[in-house]
């Protein structure tokens, strides 16, 4: 097993992308810290599938974009695991495509908190643990529309590129005994996604990638699974694109 007694921080993990991770880094032997703000339930319940197939889990309610949040959920994975090796940061939130002049000023802050600020607020809670133990992983969820601009999409985009580049300035000043990477997920099929407004808008961006059908949250799983395990060892500061494509 690649995460063999390791214990692992993951934001957002209540469905999609961090759900799909929490399975497979449990799977692969780490004890999981689940972490969910807005959907306990469905935290909770990633908790008790991963404790009935025989692994090691723990929920945590967090706002992850609250500093006071963020140091209780740290201080709960120490109080029950004692270490921290590799953290996570998966929570975002996207919106549907406006034109900048409609933009809500709260919706752009909510946006930047929950994608960025959360990023910045559970390294910097995270690390002096990491180091205690001599190192970790950290990984970011960015997304393609960080790298290539989508119509309509400015206060996402923005953050997540926000995001690439502050997982470049991490990995340059937590380097050698930290590494920091990011994936940029493209369009990835969820029932979010299939269940929401964007719907039609998500099936035109899967039609024009090259691989011609949507990446599923396994996909980014085991992107995110490489990154925390040895087998990524020389690799720290880079973004790696699950994209279909997108990026071409």
């Amino acid at each position: 097993m690649r995460l063999a007694g390791k214990v692992a921080i993951i934001t957002g993990a209540s469905s999609g992308i961090g759900r799909a991770t929490a399975y497979l880094f449990a799977k692969e032997g780490a004890k999981v810290v689940i972490v969910a703000n807005v959907n306990d339930v469905g935290g909770k319940e990633t908790m008790a599938s991963i404790k009935t197939n025989g692994g090691v889990a723990t929920f945590v309610h967090a706002d992850v974009s609250q500093s006071s949040d963020v140091q209780n959920l740290v201080k709960v994975t120490m109080e029950n695991y004692g270490k921290i090796d590799i953290l996570f940061n998966n929570a975002g939130i996207g919106f549907e495509r406006t034109k900048v002049e409609y933009i809500d000023e709260s919706l752009w802050d909510q946006i930047y908190a929950t994608n960025v600020k959360s990023v910045f607020l559970c390294v910097k809670y995270v690390v002096p643990e990491m180091r205690k133990i001599g190192g970790g992983v950290i990984i970011n969820t960015g997304s393609m529309s960080g790298i290539r601009p989508r119509m309509h999409d400015s206060p996402y985009g923005s953050a997540k590129s926000a995001v690439n580049l502050l997982t470049k300035a991490l990995a340059l000043e937590l380097a050698p005994k930290i590494r920091v990477n990011c994936i940029n997920p493209g369009p990835i099929s969820t029932g979010m996604i299939q269940q929401g407004p964007g719907v039609t808008q998500f099936q035109k961006d899967t039609d024009e990638l090259p691989l011609k059908h949507a990446g599923t949250p396994e996909d980014i799983a085991f992107a995110a699974l490489y990154l925390a395990s040895e087998e990524s060892a020389f690799i720290t500061g880079t973004a790696i694109n699950v994209d279909g494509g997108r990026g071409i």
